[in-house]
């Protein structure tokens, strides 16, 4: 990779807790991560339903969405997964220093680039959520039907059948949404960020 040089940081005016104040919450990253088929990208459009409700600035970046621009052209090898959580994390850092409370829903399988974007950011804003339904409960489900033609060789690298998936070690909120519905699910992150002061209490 070509090194750039002659580049300088430039300060702007307006800071991120001015933005803060402005907004009237913290900004930070909901990290939903968990295999294909266990509800990031619903669980993290609920949550953001009911953020907006209450009036906070959200917004969510999802993994297929962002393959179709951003992304597009990247595959599913392991360093092809690294330069897509790299730049994922890199434009959520942005929305962050935004003031926005940003999500994204990747399946993000490596312990070590989730990592890699925790450090992007302060400590505190980077919230990992592992959506931890079953192999099996997301195989049952298959809303897009990859894990039948992963099984048939179709889909070749694909997470939890041909490719590892690396479980959170130390993840900030666990949310099963094999056993709870989605209202149950989006409940548990909103008690979180209440919690921790993110948003105020309902």
């Amino acid at each position: 990779m070509e090194i750039v040089k002659n580049i300088v940081w430039h300060s702007a005016t307006i800071t991120k807790d001015d933005r803060h104040r402005m907004n009237g919450h913290k900004s930070a990253i909901l990290w939903y991560t968990g295999l294909s088929g266990a509800g990031k990208s619903t669980l993290a459009n609920k949550v953001e339903e009911k953020l907006f409700e209450r009036g906070y600035h959200t917004y969510v970046l999802d993994g297929d969405n962002i393959r179709m621009g951003l992304n597009k052209g990247l595959g599913f090898d392991a360093d092809s997964r690294k330069e897509n959580i790299r730049r994922i994390g890199e434009v959520a850092k942005l929305f962050v220093d935004a003031g926005v409370i940003v999500s994204t829903a990747f399946v993000s399988p490596y312990i070590e680039d989730r990592d890699m974007v925790r450090q992007l950011v302060k400590d505190g804003e980077f919230i990992e959520i592992f959506v931890a339904a079953s192999l099996e409960v997301c195989e049952g489900r298959d809303t897009k039907g990859l894990y039948k033609k992963a099984r048939a060789g179709e889909i070749k690298n694909f997470t939890g059948i041909s490719d590892p998936y690396e479980a959170p070690v130390h993840p900030e909120l666990t949310v099963d949404t094999g056993s709870q519905t989605l209202d149950e699910s989006a409940q548990v992150v909103l008690n979180y960020l209440e919690e921790k002061g993110y948003i105020e209490k309902a």
